[in-house]
Protein backbone atom coordinates (compact mmCIF):
# COMPACT_ATOMS: atom_id res chain seq x y z
CA UNK A 1 0.00 0.00 0.00
CA UNK A 2 1.04 3.63 -0.59
CA UNK A 3 2.51 5.93 1.84
CA UNK A 4 0.49 9.09 2.09
CA UNK A 5 4.56 10.69 0.69
CA UNK A 6 4.42 8.34 -2.30
CA UNK A 7 0.46 9.05 -2.87
CA UNK A 8 1.10 12.84 -3.09
CA UNK A 9 3.87 12.65 -5.32
CA UNK A 10 2.19 10.85 -7.96
CA UNK A 11 -0.23 13.17 -7.82
CA UNK A 12 1.80 16.64 -8.60
CA UNK A 13 2.94 18.57 -11.60
CA UNK A 14 5.72 21.14 -12.51
CA UNK A 15 5.26 24.17 -10.31
CA UNK A 16 5.44 27.73 -12.59
CA UNK A 17 6.10 29.52 -9.13
CA UNK A 18 9.81 28.03 -9.53
CA UNK A 19 13.16 29.49 -10.45
CA UNK A 20 16.08 27.41 -11.74
CA UNK A 21 19.40 27.57 -10.58
CA UNK A 22 22.72 26.30 -10.77
CA UNK A 23 23.41 22.26 -9.90
CA UNK A 24 19.82 21.49 -10.51
CA UNK A 25 18.40 23.00 -7.34
CA UNK A 26 15.58 25.51 -7.82
CA UNK A 27 13.98 28.30 -5.71
CA UNK A 28 10.52 28.17 -4.85
CA UNK A 29 8.26 31.44 -4.97
CA UNK A 30 4.78 30.03 -3.31
CA UNK A 31 5.76 31.60 0.19
CA UNK A 32 7.73 33.69 2.17
CA UNK A 33 10.32 31.15 2.97
CA UNK A 34 11.59 31.23 -0.66
CA UNK A 35 12.80 27.53 0.17
CA UNK A 36 16.06 26.69 -1.62
CA UNK A 37 15.61 22.92 -2.90
CA UNK A 38 17.60 20.59 -3.81
CA UNK A 39 17.18 17.45 -6.16
CA UNK A 40 15.48 14.63 -4.05
CA UNK A 41 15.00 17.22 -1.53
CA UNK A 42 11.55 19.18 -0.36
CA UNK A 43 10.19 22.50 0.79
CA UNK A 44 9.58 23.40 4.01
CA UNK A 45 5.49 22.74 3.20
CA UNK A 46 6.80 18.83 2.52
CA UNK A 47 4.23 18.64 -0.69
CA UNK A 48 6.39 20.58 -2.98
CA UNK A 49 9.34 18.85 -4.41
CA UNK A 50 12.57 18.71 -6.38
CA UNK A 51 12.89 16.01 -8.89
CA UNK A 52 15.30 15.75 -10.92
CA UNK A 53 16.00 19.83 -11.21
CA UNK A 54 12.08 20.67 -11.65
CA UNK A 55 9.93 21.72 -9.18
CA UNK A 56 6.65 19.79 -8.62
CA UNK A 57 3.98 20.76 -6.60
CA UNK A 58 0.51 18.81 -5.94
CA UNK A 59 -2.07 18.37 -8.63
CA UNK A 60 -5.28 16.80 -9.47
CA UNK A 61 -6.99 15.88 -6.36
CA UNK A 62 -8.65 17.24 -3.50
CA UNK A 63 -8.49 16.09 0.17
CA UNK A 64 -11.87 18.43 0.69
CA UNK A 65 -14.41 19.49 -0.75
CA UNK A 66 -17.95 20.56 0.25
CA UNK A 67 -20.59 23.51 -0.32
CA UNK A 68 -21.27 25.26 2.97
CA UNK A 69 -22.04 29.09 3.70
CA UNK A 70 -18.99 31.78 2.98
CA UNK A 71 -19.51 33.39 6.67
CA UNK A 72 -17.97 30.12 7.72
CA UNK A 73 -14.58 30.98 6.00
CA UNK A 74 -15.30 33.63 7.23
CA UNK A 75 -16.55 36.69 4.92
CA UNK A 76 -18.74 38.58 5.80
CA UNK A 77 -18.78 41.58 3.50
CA UNK A 78 -18.13 38.80 0.02
CA UNK A 79 -21.40 37.93 -0.86
CA UNK A 80 -23.44 37.03 2.56
CA UNK A 81 -25.82 34.41 2.38
CA UNK A 82 -24.38 32.60 0.04
CA UNK A 83 -22.88 29.29 -0.98
CA UNK A 84 -19.26 28.83 -1.26
CA UNK A 85 -17.84 25.34 -2.64
CA UNK A 86 -14.50 25.32 -0.87
CA UNK A 87 -11.87 22.76 -1.74
CA UNK A 88 -8.90 22.24 -0.16
CA UNK A 89 -5.50 19.86 -0.52
CA UNK A 90 -2.88 18.88 1.81
CA UNK A 91 0.76 20.37 3.60
CA UNK A 92 0.99 23.99 4.85
CA UNK A 93 4.43 26.09 5.48
CA UNK A 94 3.85 26.92 9.10
CA UNK A 95 3.23 24.58 11.99
CA UNK A 96 1.04 26.02 14.45
CA UNK A 97 0.43 24.26 17.65
CA UNK A 98 -3.28 25.74 17.95
CA UNK A 99 -3.95 24.31 14.18
CA UNK A 100 -7.78 23.07 14.50
CA UNK A 101 -7.42 22.20 10.84
CA UNK A 102 -3.97 20.23 11.62
CA UNK A 103 -4.75 17.16 9.70
CA UNK A 104 -5.00 18.32 6.67
CA UNK A 105 -2.38 21.35 7.15
CA UNK A 106 0.44 18.41 8.79
CA UNK A 107 0.00 16.13 6.42
CA UNK A 108 3.91 14.74 6.25
CA UNK A 109 5.00 16.48 9.12
CA UNK A 110 3.21 14.70 11.50
CA UNK A 111 2.71 10.97 11.27
CA UNK A 112 -0.41 10.84 12.69
CA UNK A 113 -1.94 12.75 9.41
CA UNK A 114 -0.92 9.59 7.73
CA UNK A 115 -4.46 8.14 7.46
CA UNK A 116 -5.25 11.53 5.18
CA UNK A 117 -4.05 9.49 1.91
CA UNK A 118 -7.84 7.73 2.06
CA UNK A 119 -9.21 10.95 1.92
CA UNK A 120 -7.46 11.74 -1.48
CA UNK A 121 -9.58 12.16 -4.00
CA UNK A 122 -8.36 12.90 -7.77
CA UNK A 123 -10.32 15.64 -9.85
CA UNK A 124 -10.04 17.77 -12.46
CA UNK A 125 -10.25 21.40 -12.13
CA UNK A 126 -13.02 21.42 -14.66
CA UNK A 127 -14.86 18.92 -12.33
CA UNK A 128 -14.69 21.19 -9.75
CA UNK A 129 -16.21 24.17 -11.21
CA UNK A 130 -19.11 22.22 -12.71
CA UNK A 131 -19.79 21.18 -9.06
CA UNK A 132 -19.72 25.08 -8.25
CA UNK A 133 -22.66 25.02 -10.77
CA UNK A 134 -24.00 22.20 -9.32
CA UNK A 135 -24.63 23.22 -5.83
CA UNK A 136 -25.59 26.58 -6.65
CA UNK A 137 -22.69 28.09 -5.34
CA UNK A 138 -21.55 31.54 -6.07
CA UNK A 139 -18.12 31.47 -4.88
CA UNK A 140 -15.22 28.84 -4.84
CA UNK A 141 -12.85 29.10 -2.29
CA UNK A 142 -9.65 27.17 -1.55
CA UNK A 143 -9.17 26.42 1.96
CA UNK A 144 -8.17 23.65 4.65
CA UNK A 145 -4.57 23.87 4.21
CA UNK A 146 -2.73 26.42 3.31
CA UNK A 147 -3.28 27.85 -0.52
CA UNK A 148 -0.92 29.59 -1.24
CA UNK A 149 1.56 26.58 -1.55
CA UNK A 150 -1.14 24.97 -4.14
CA UNK A 151 -1.48 28.05 -5.78
CA UNK A 152 -0.66 26.42 -9.24
CA UNK A 153 -3.46 24.30 -8.83
CA UNK A 154 -6.12 26.89 -7.20
CA UNK A 155 -5.51 28.87 -10.48
CA UNK A 156 -6.50 26.30 -12.71
CA UNK A 157 -9.79 25.86 -10.66
CA UNK A 158 -10.80 29.14 -10.34
CA UNK A 159 -10.00 30.20 -14.29
CA UNK A 160 -13.13 27.30 -15.43
CA UNK A 161 -14.69 28.84 -11.89
CA UNK A 162 -14.54 32.68 -13.14
CA UNK A 163 -15.95 31.71 -16.69
CA UNK A 164 -18.64 30.23 -15.46
CA UNK A 165 -19.54 33.59 -13.26
CA UNK A 166 -18.45 32.67 -10.04
CA UNK A 167 -15.89 34.46 -7.37
CA UNK A 168 -12.85 33.38 -6.21
CA UNK A 169 -11.14 33.63 -2.75
CA UNK A 170 -8.67 31.96 -1.10
CA UNK A 171 -8.44 31.85 2.82
CA UNK A 172 -4.56 32.17 3.92
CA UNK A 173 -2.09 32.77 6.35
CA UNK A 174 -0.87 35.40 4.26
CA UNK A 175 3.32 34.02 4.15
CA UNK A 176 3.11 35.05 0.17
CA UNK A 177 5.67 36.25 -1.94
CA UNK A 178 4.71 38.66 -4.87
CA UNK A 179 5.40 36.52 -7.37
CA UNK A 180 2.89 34.44 -5.98
CA UNK A 181 -0.12 37.53 -5.57
CA UNK A 182 0.63 38.93 -9.24
CA UNK A 183 0.14 34.72 -10.80
CA UNK A 184 -2.97 34.61 -8.74
CA UNK A 185 -3.99 38.13 -9.12
CA UNK A 186 -5.74 37.59 -12.67
CA UNK A 187 -7.98 34.14 -11.33
CA UNK A 188 -8.90 36.15 -8.06
CA UNK A 189 -11.84 37.97 -6.57
CA UNK A 190 -11.12 37.92 -2.39
CA UNK A 191 -8.66 36.93 0.64
CA UNK A 192 -9.01 36.18 3.86
CA UNK A 193 -5.35 36.55 5.55
CA UNK A 194 -4.93 35.24 9.33
CA UNK A 195 -3.37 37.74 11.73
CA UNK A 196 -2.05 35.48 13.67
CA UNK A 197 -0.35 37.71 16.51
CA UNK A 198 1.78 41.52 16.45
CA UNK A 199 4.87 40.15 17.46
CA UNK A 200 7.74 38.53 15.07
CA UNK A 201 8.61 36.56 18.13
CA UNK A 202 5.50 34.09 17.86
CA UNK A 203 5.21 34.54 14.20
CA UNK A 204 8.98 32.45 14.85
CA UNK A 205 7.16 30.05 16.46
CA UNK A 206 4.90 29.12 13.99
CA UNK A 207 6.89 29.08 11.57
CA UNK A 208 6.51 32.34 9.85
CA UNK A 209 7.69 35.64 9.68
CA UNK A 210 5.01 38.40 11.09
CA UNK A 211 6.23 41.28 8.44
CA UNK A 212 5.01 38.72 5.52
CA UNK A 213 1.93 38.77 6.40
CA UNK A 214 1.91 42.21 7.31
CA UNK A 215 3.26 42.74 3.60
CA UNK A 216 0.78 40.72 2.12
CA UNK A 217 -2.26 41.90 3.39
CA UNK A 218 -1.37 45.64 2.14
CA UNK A 219 0.04 44.49 -1.16
CA UNK A 220 -3.43 42.23 -1.45
CA UNK A 221 -5.80 45.42 -0.83
CA UNK A 222 -3.08 47.77 -3.40
CA UNK A 223 -3.92 45.01 -6.52
CA UNK A 224 -7.65 45.43 -5.54
CA UNK A 225 -8.54 42.13 -3.86
CA UNK A 226 -11.42 42.30 -1.24
CA UNK A 227 -9.66 41.40 2.14
CA UNK A 228 -11.10 40.47 5.25
CA UNK A 229 -8.99 39.73 8.17
CA UNK A 230 -8.95 37.12 11.08
CA UNK A 231 -7.70 36.85 14.24
CA UNK A 232 -7.71 33.86 16.62
CA UNK A 233 -7.78 35.36 20.12
CA UNK A 234 -5.61 33.24 22.30
CA UNK A 235 -5.36 33.98 25.86
CA UNK A 236 -1.92 34.81 26.95
CA UNK A 237 -0.68 34.50 23.55
CA UNK A 238 -1.78 37.16 21.44
CA UNK A 239 -4.38 38.98 23.55
CA UNK A 240 -2.93 41.50 25.45
CA UNK A 241 -4.00 44.75 25.00
CA UNK A 242 -1.66 46.66 23.72
CA UNK A 243 -0.83 43.77 20.59
CA UNK A 244 -4.29 44.34 19.79
CA UNK A 245 -4.25 47.66 19.66
CA UNK A 246 -0.76 47.42 17.61
CA UNK A 247 -3.15 45.18 15.23
CA UNK A 248 -6.06 47.48 14.49
CA UNK A 249 -3.86 50.65 14.31
CA UNK A 250 -1.62 48.51 11.15
CA UNK A 251 -5.28 47.27 9.57
CA UNK A 252 -6.92 50.67 9.80
CA UNK A 253 -3.65 51.90 8.59
CA UNK A 254 -4.06 49.63 5.18
CA UNK A 255 -7.83 50.29 5.36
CA UNK A 256 -10.46 51.49 8.02
CA UNK A 257 -12.70 49.11 5.63
CA UNK A 258 -10.86 45.84 5.91
CA UNK A 259 -13.58 43.72 7.69
CA UNK A 260 -11.57 42.26 11.53
CA UNK A 261 -12.90 38.87 12.81
CA UNK A 262 -11.65 38.23 16.19
CA UNK A 263 -12.60 34.94 16.73
CA UNK A 264 -12.78 32.51 19.84
CA UNK A 265 -9.82 29.91 20.26
CA UNK A 266 -10.48 26.27 21.94
CA UNK A 267 -7.68 23.87 23.29
CA UNK A 268 -7.04 22.05 19.89
CA UNK A 269 -4.24 19.85 18.45
CA UNK A 270 -0.71 20.62 20.76
CA UNK A 271 -1.66 23.60 22.42
CA UNK A 272 -3.73 23.69 25.97
CA UNK A 273 -1.81 26.27 27.25
CA UNK A 274 -4.79 28.49 27.10
CA UNK A 275 -8.11 28.52 28.59
CA UNK A 276 -11.05 28.96 25.62
CA UNK A 277 -11.50 32.47 24.63
CA UNK A 278 -14.81 33.92 26.51
CA UNK A 279 -17.17 36.44 25.06
CA UNK A 280 -15.78 39.19 27.25
CA UNK A 281 -12.78 38.70 25.75
CA UNK A 282 -14.10 39.21 21.93
CA UNK A 283 -15.84 42.42 23.36
CA UNK A 284 -12.59 43.89 24.63
CA UNK A 285 -10.96 43.00 21.39
CA UNK A 286 -13.57 44.02 19.07
CA UNK A 287 -13.78 47.72 21.17
CA UNK A 288 -10.24 47.88 20.65
CA UNK A 289 -10.72 47.72 16.83
CA UNK A 290 -14.03 49.96 16.63
CA UNK A 291 -11.45 52.89 19.01
CA UNK A 292 -8.97 52.64 16.47
CA UNK A 293 -10.87 53.42 13.12
CA UNK A 294 -11.80 50.02 11.74
CA UNK A 295 -15.66 50.29 10.37
CA UNK A 296 -16.15 46.66 10.51
CA UNK A 297 -15.14 44.64 13.48
CA UNK A 298 -17.01 41.03 14.21
CA UNK A 299 -16.70 38.18 16.38
CA UNK A 300 -16.95 34.92 15.54
CA UNK A 301 -17.07 31.15 17.09
CA UNK A 302 -19.31 32.03 20.00
CA UNK A 303 -22.93 32.31 17.94
CA UNK A 304 -25.79 34.22 20.32
CA UNK A 305 -23.39 35.72 22.66
CA UNK A 306 -21.64 38.32 21.45
CA UNK A 307 -24.68 40.43 20.92
CA UNK A 308 -24.39 43.01 17.65
CA UNK A 309 -20.96 41.79 16.54
CA UNK A 310 -22.06 39.12 14.79
CA UNK A 311 -23.92 41.43 12.78
CA UNK A 312 -22.83 44.53 10.04
CA UNK A 313 -23.77 47.68 11.36
CA UNK A 314 -23.72 50.66 9.44
CA UNK A 315 -20.75 52.26 9.72
CA UNK A 316 -22.84 55.65 9.30
CA UNK A 317 -25.91 55.24 11.72
CA UNK A 318 -25.01 52.43 12.96
CA UNK A 319 -28.43 50.38 12.12
CA UNK A 320 -28.04 46.75 11.41
CA UNK A 321 -28.16 45.96 8.13
CA UNK A 322 -27.69 42.25 8.09
CA UNK A 323 -28.37 39.86 11.19
CA UNK A 324 -26.78 36.70 11.67
CA UNK A 325 -26.29 34.10 14.10
CA UNK A 326 -23.77 32.07 13.45
CA UNK A 327 -23.31 31.33 9.82
CA UNK A 328 -26.58 32.00 9.34
CA UNK A 329 -28.28 35.16 7.86
CA UNK A 330 -31.13 36.05 10.13
CA UNK A 331 -32.49 39.31 8.33
CA UNK A 332 -31.20 41.14 5.12
CA UNK A 333 -31.54 44.99 5.00
CA UNK A 334 -29.09 46.18 2.53
CA UNK A 335 -29.82 47.46 -0.55
CA UNK A 336 -28.48 47.25 -4.49
CA UNK A 337 -25.12 47.89 -3.99
CA UNK A 338 -24.48 48.09 -0.34
CA UNK A 339 -26.73 50.90 0.40
CA UNK A 340 -28.30 51.05 3.79
CA UNK A 341 -31.82 51.78 3.62
CA UNK A 342 -31.74 53.97 6.33
CA UNK A 343 -29.31 56.63 5.74
CA UNK A 344 -28.07 55.86 2.04
CA UNK A 345 -24.43 55.30 2.84
CA UNK A 346 -22.54 52.58 0.74
CA UNK A 347 -21.06 49.70 2.33
CA UNK A 348 -17.91 48.51 1.20
CA UNK A 349 -17.56 45.04 0.36
CA UNK A 350 -18.82 42.65 -2.64
CA UNK A 351 -22.78 42.53 -2.38
CA UNK A 352 -25.28 40.50 -3.82
CA UNK A 353 -28.72 41.35 -5.26
CA UNK A 354 -30.78 41.86 -2.39
CA UNK A 355 -33.84 39.61 -3.78
CA UNK A 356 -31.20 36.69 -4.00
CA UNK A 357 -30.30 36.91 -0.19
CA UNK A 358 -33.94 36.45 0.54
CA UNK A 359 -35.22 34.04 -2.14
CA UNK A 360 -32.19 31.34 -1.48
CA UNK A 361 -32.84 30.91 2.45
CA UNK A 362 -30.62 27.55 2.90
CA UNK A 363 -29.55 26.13 5.82
CA UNK A 364 -26.01 26.27 7.01
CA UNK A 365 -25.24 22.71 7.34
CA UNK A 366 -22.39 21.76 4.81
CA UNK A 367 -23.04 19.27 2.28
CA UNK A 368 -20.10 16.84 0.96
CA UNK A 369 -19.69 16.75 -3.11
Amino acid sequence: MATLQETLDSLSADASLAQTLEGGAVRCLACGHRCLVRPGKRGVCRVRFNREGRLRMPWGYVAGLQADPIEKKPFYHLLPGATALTFGMLGCDFHCAFCQNWVSSQALRDPASESMGLEVRRITPEEIAEAAVRTRAEAVVSSYNEPLITAEWAAAIFAPARERGRRTAIVSNGNATPEALAFLRPHLDAMKIDLKAMRDATYRKLGGVLQNTLDTIQAARQAGLWVEVVTLLIPGLNDDSQELWDAARFLAGVSQDIPWHVTAYHPDYKYDAARPTGAADLARAADIGQEAGLRYVYAGNLPGMVRELEDTLCPKCRHAVIRRRGYAILEYRLQEGGKCPDCGEILAGIWRDPREVLRNSRSPNPVAI
